[in-house]
């Protein structure tokens, strides 16, 4: 029986290549010549950003938002912290990386799944969900559908299609 694994996660080799071009563009425009503003893995799940200004936080945060749309990232996954002050006239901004799917979602998933017309079951994996079906056409649609509604706040990725 054809299925696949729906799973909610951030290719890292990509991100580091967005990080890299972000910082490239940063460094190169004229709006930022002689200040200090980077963005830096922390760890493989935040981010940070510092600028000497709020204004700058939030052009480095666009840059890098380009940046994530044009290598095909998702930026559903990225949880904004508030921008805080860090002394030394600097500002910073964390950014946390969200992977795998929480029960929450999960039962939204779930829900939204059991509303649509296709016929495939689902089940909840430790942050993955199985989607089976007779026919792999319902399993993409059950995918185009939950890839384009609006109340799924996580981007998901099909896995595993068999």
């Amino acid at each position: 029986m054809p299925s696949f694994d729906l799973v909610s996660a951030l290719d890292m080799g990509e991100l580091k290549n967005v990080l890299n071009m972000a910082q490239k563009q940063i460094s190169g425009r004229y709006d930022f010549k002689g200040s200090k503003c980077s963005i830096e893995l922390r760890n493989e799940k935040e981010l940070e950003v510092f600028a000497e200004t709020e204004m700058r936080i939030e052009a480095a945060m666009s840059i890098f938002y380009s940046c994530m749309s044009k290598r095909g990232l998702g930026l559903k996954c990225l949880d904004v912290q508030k921008m805080l002050p860090t002394g030394n006239q600097m500002f910073k901004q964390i950014i946390v990386l969200n992977s795998g799917i929480s029960k929450e979602n999960a039962k939204i998933i779930n829900k939204l799944i059991k509303e649509s017309t296709c016929k495939v079951s689902s089940q909840y994996l430790d942050e993955k969900i199985r989607v089976t079906s007779k026919k792999i056409d319902e399993l993409q649609k059950t995918f185009q559908i939950l890839r384009n509604h609006d109340d799924l706040k996580i981007d998901v990725i099909m896995e595993n299609m068999k």
